[in-house]
C-alpha cells in the first residue's frame, strides 16, 4: 500500500493535535472529545473550557488573562464551532461562544480595552473589562473584530473587515467599521 506524503503530513497533524489536547487537560483545560487544535497557543489553560467537536487551525489563540483564584473558566466555548487561521480570544472579563459557528481567518476577539486618563501613561492607566456573547449558528468574516461589551444572537452574520462596537439581536447580518446592520435574515 502506497501513503503519499499529504496523507503522512495529515496523520502526523492529528498526532500532534491529539497529544495537544492531552496535554492541555492535564493542565486543567476542559476539552470535549473529538476536538482538533493545530498548533493553537494557550494561557492559562485551566481557564477554558471546550466543548466536543471543535476545530481550531493553525496560529489560533487562547489568551485568558490571569484573575483572582476561583472565578472559574474565562473562555467558554460550546460544541462544534470552527476557527480558522489566526483567531485570537483575548480575554480579561468572560467571552462566550455558542455552538455551531464559524469564524474566519484573522477573527479577533477581547472583551477588554485600555483606558486613556489625562496626564498618564496608557501603560499607568489599567484596562476596562466587559464582556463578549457569540450566540448559536453565527458566521464571522475575516478580519473581523469583535469588541468588548458586545452580544451577538444566533444566526448573526459578521462582514469581513468588520468591527463591532455594540450588541446585535438574532438573525442580524452586520458590517462595516463601525458595524451597522445591514439588514436581517
Amino acid at each position: 500500500m502506497k501513503v503519499s506524503l499529504w496523507a503522512m503530513a495529515e496523520r502526523l497533524e492529528g498526532l500532534r493535535s491529539r497529544l495537544l489536547v492531552l496535554l492541555l487537560r492535564m493542565h486543567g483545560m476542559r476539552i470535549g472529545a473529538r476536538c482538533r487544535l493545530e498548533r493553537v497557543r494557550v494561557r492559562y489553560p485551566e481557564l477554558i473550557e471546550i466543548g466536543q467537536g471543535n476545530a481550531l487551525t493553525s496560529g489560533c489563540w487562547l489568551w485568558p488573562s490571569k484573575p483572582a483564584p476561583g472565578a472559574g473558566p474565562i473562555i467558554r466555548i460550546g460544541e462544534y464551532n470552527y476557527f480558522n487561521r489566526d483567531v485570537m480570544i483575548d480575554a480579561c472579563g468572560r467571552i462566550e461562544i455558542g455552538d455551531h459557528n464559524m469564524f474566519g481567518p484573522g477573527v479577533y476577539i477581547t472583551d477588554s480595552n485600555h483606558n486613556m486618563e489625562l496626564g498618564r501613561r496608557v501603560t499607568e492607566s489599567g484596562m476596562s473589562v466587559g464582556y463578549v456573547s457569540i450566540g448559536n449558528s453565527c458566521w464571522v468574516g475575516a478580519r473581523a473584530i469583535i469588541l468588548k461589551d458586545v452580544a451577538l444572537g444566533n444566526e448573526c452574520v459578521v462582514a469581513a473587515g468588520a468591527v463591532v462596537t455594540r450588541s446585535f439581536p438574532a438573525g442580524s447580518i452586520i458590517g462595516g467599521v463601525p458595524a451597522v446592520l445591514l439588514k436581517r435574515r
